[in-house]
This record gives structure tokens, sequence and C-alpha cells, in this order.
């Protein structure tokens, strides 16, 4: 009985005791049922991990299929843009030609009345010279016996004249 003196006897009857004080209680049962639950509880959160990530992933091609959508119609409306553009510019230089052409006419036609009014200006002006220029002259050759037999002439005629 001397193995009752050692100390190891005492660490392993100690140790044995625990042991057996801990299964008698269900201590492996309630660590095993922790750990079970624990268990459950990462799976849980793999699972929801798993379904976020294939969430995520079909709104990331989503979201890709909607911004190449975007892109598609932005380079619609710039194409839309600059055809509109061009045709704004041809129109806008067909209105120009066209105003160019109607000034132009305007001007031409102002610059016809501008002659006509200084020829007959110019007629007028010739007129009252030759009218002026021919009553000098008449008044310078034109005594009173030539003045009334001139005009006993022009009534005589005028009988003739009238019929």
């Amino acid at each position: 009985m001397e193995f009752l003196h050692e100390a190891e006897f005492w660490e392993i009857v100690g140790f044995v005791l625990v042991i057996g004080l801990l299964v008698w209680k269900g201590v492996p049962a309630m660590v095993g049922k922790m750990l079970d639950q624990r268990a459950a509880v990462i799976a849980a959160e793999l699972e929801e991990a798993r379904r976020l990530n294939a969430e995520a992933a079909a709104l990331l091609t989503d979201y890709q299929k909607k911004a190449a959508g975007a892109d598609a119609e932005a380079a619609a409306i710039l194409r839309e843009a600059q055809a509109e553009a061009a045709r704004f510019a041809a129109d806008s230089r067909a209105a120009l030609t066209a105003q160019i052409a109607r000034r132009e006419a305007a001007a031409k036609d102002k610059i016809a009345q501008a002659e006509a009014a200084a020829m007959a200006e110019i007629r007028a002006l010739a007129a009252d010279a030759a009218v002026s220029a021919a009553e000098k002259l008449i008044a310078a050759r034109m005594d009173a016996n030539r003045a009334g037999s001139l005009i006993s002439a022009s009534i005589k005629d005028l009988g003739g004249k009238l019929n």
C-alpha cells in the first residue's frame, strides 16, 4: 500500500474523479450539444453568406446589363443629337442662303429704284433747262409782230386740229 503515499496516485485518482463527475453530470453531452449548436449557427451563417453572394452576383449581372443598356442608350442619344445638329446646320445654311438672296434682291431693287429716280430727276432738270433755254431764246428772237402772226396762225390751225 505504498502507492497510497505517492502524489501521482492521488493525481490520477483526482483526475479520474473529476472526469467521472463531469461524465455523471453530462458535461460531454452538454459540450457536444453546444458544439452542435455552434456548428448549426456557423452552417446557417455560411448558407446566408452563399445566398447573399448569389444575390450580389445577380445584382452585379443586372447592373452590368443596365450599364450596357445605358451605354447603348447614351450612344443612341449622342448619334441622334449629332444628326439633329447636322440637320440644324443644313437648315441654318439654307435659311441664311435664302436670306442673303432676299437681301441681294432687295438691294438690287433699291439700286434700280435709285437709278430710275436719278434718271427722272436728270430728265426733269434737262427739261427745265431746255424750257428755260427755249424761253430765253424765244424771248430774245421774238418781237411783237412776229408773236401776233404766230398767234393768228395757231388760231387758224386750231380749227383743223379740233375736228
